[in-house]
C-alpha cells in the first residue's frame, strides 16, 4: 500500500523505519521532552512513547511557536524522529523540520490513519518531486 503526500523538507535515497502514529495533533512545547523524546501529554493516543527514530505521523501541529526550538533540541540530544509526516501543514513545525534537517511531509490522506499502525515498517522515497509512503 503506497501513501502520496507534499514533500516540505527534502532527503535523498529511501528511508525505512517504524511508525509511529497519531490521529490527534501534537503541541512540541509541551506534548514531547526534548532530552528524552518521549511524548509526555497525557491525553496523547501515544503516550509515554519515545519518537526518537521513528518516522512519526499525525494529524498536525497545535500551540505555540517555541515547538520549532523543542523540534531543534531534539535533533541536538539524538532524540529527533527519523522523519515527520503531518496531514495538515503547519508553519511551527515547518520551521522546526528544517531547521533540524528532518525530512518532511505534508498533506497526506486521512487513509493514513486507518491503514498505518504504530510499529509498522514504512519506507519513504522520492519519485518525480512526490513524497511515498509505502506500507511494507
Amino acid at each position: 500500500m503506497k501513501f502520496y503526500g507534499k514533500i516540505i523538507n527534502s532527503w535523498q535515497g529511501e528511508i525505512v523505519g517504524k511508525a509511529l502514529v497519531s490521529k490527534k495533533r501534537i503541541s512540541f512545547l509541551g506534548d514531547v521532552d526534548p532530552f528524552t523524546g518521549k511524548i509526555r501529554a497525557q491525553d496523547s493516543d501515544i503516550y509515554g512513547e519515545e519518537i526518537s527514530d521513528k518516522i512519526l505521523i499525525f494529524r498536525g501541529g497545535r500551540g505555540s511557536t517555541v515547538g520549532a526550538m523543542v523540534i531543534y533540541s531534539l535533533k541536538k540530544n539524538k532524540k529527533a524522529p527519523l522523519a515527520i509526516i503531518t496531514q495538515e501543514t503547519d508553519p511551527v513545525i515547518v520551521s522546526g523540520a528544517i531547521f533540524s534537517n528532518i525530512p518532511t511531509v505534508s498533506e497526506i490522506d486521512e487513509e493514513v490513519f486507518m491503514r498505518v499502525k504504530t510499529n509498522d515498517v514504512l519506507k519513504m522515497y522520492i519519485v518525480d518531486e512526490r513524497a511515498i509512503i509505502e506500507l511494507r
